[in-house]
């Protein structure tokens, strides 16, 4: 990890090898923390600019109020304390995760009366994927059951599921999971959304049984501004299996086209015409590039 000087936590900046937190602190154990996974580009000029700020942390108070968390920051005051700490850090381009958690001071299922801390950190990241295309392996895990929880809140205890899929495919040689829902139909990557092309249309699963992402939501505007489209339904893992391309998107993922899934090679292999011009103008949006897109952009 690339380190930079400061972390935000709680109205303060720390210098981040002191950024602790005591080990019963009541998230760590139970996991009912909510937090947001942001990227930051340098642009030609020289600025930093974040992508969809404004969207990330709107998700991230929704996220918090499923768990009745009452957070002592508004979201602009979280937007300002973003900016302030990339220029506080002197960074151009990299990630940002804001952290929302029950803190010290409380043990027991029950977090009500126990104190809410929240931080936010930068520091410098490359490709999440670290691959031009990436092989995937459907899991034996399935995505979380929609009625057992808020599918719709980025909640620290929802990766353990993801965590269980990432290591069953790795561990298998692939670079990714594919995570199906109860019903068996496709749902998404263990931290990303998932696309298929069939005959020039853009296919993608319903919003029932995933998080619903902002890079997902960024794609479809982006293909209906250049008519490419659009369908959400029900995937079959054949459908997906059959399809000429497939991509991943996210936030750490941006736009990853996929290669191959279990032992199936998606279309001949490469990347597909309509997953490289998503890609293209997905990459130039979010370094301020296109006019177009600049309203996604907040800039530090």
């Amino acid at each position: 990890m690339d380190t930079v000087d400061y972390i935000w936590m709680n109205g303060e900046y720390i210098p981040w090898n002191k950024a602790k937190i005591h080990v019963l602190s009541h998230t760590l154990h139970y996991g009912g923390g909510a937090f947001e996974g942001i990227r930051f580009y340098e642009t030609e000029d020289g600025k930093s600019a974040i992508f969809r700020l404004e969207e990330h942390m709107d998700r991230l108070l929704f996220s918090a109020s499923t768990i009745q968390m009452e957070v002592p920051y508004t979201k602009q005051e979280l937007v300002e304390a973003t900016l302030e700490t990339i220029r506080k850090n002197n960074i151009k381009s990299g990630y940002i995760r804001p952290i929302i958690y029950f803190g010290y001071g409380k043990m027991g299922l029950d977090p009500r009366g126990a104190k809410v801390d929240t931080c936010i950190a930068v520091w410098g990241w490359g490709s999440y994927l670290g691959e031009d295309m990436v092989k995937v392996k459907t899991s034996s895990y399935v995505r979380i059951h929609p009625k057992s929880t808020e599918t719709q809140a980025k909640l620290c205890g929802h990766y353990v599921n993801s965590i269980m899929a990432s290591l069953e495919a790795h561990n298998a040689g692939f670079h990714e999971a594919l995570l199906l829902d109860h019903k068996g139909f496709v749902a998404e990557g263990p931290g990303e959304n998932i696309f298929a092309v069939k005959d020039g249309k853009l296919i993608t699963p319903e919003s029932v049984n995933i998080l619903v992402g902002i890079t997902r939501d960024s794609i479809f505007e982006i293909a209906k501004n250049n008519n490419i489209e659009l369908i959400e339904k029900k995937m079959k893992l054949e459908d997906l299996k059959n399809a000429d391309e497939a991509f991943f998107t996210g936030t750490a993922a941006e736009v990853t086209p996929i290669k191959q899934i279990d032992d199936s090679i998606i279309g001949n292999g490469e990347i597909g015409p309509v997953t490289e011009k998503l890609k293209n103008i997905y990459t130039k949006a979010i370094h301020g590039a296109l006019e177009q897109y600049t309203k996604w952009l907040t800039y530090a």
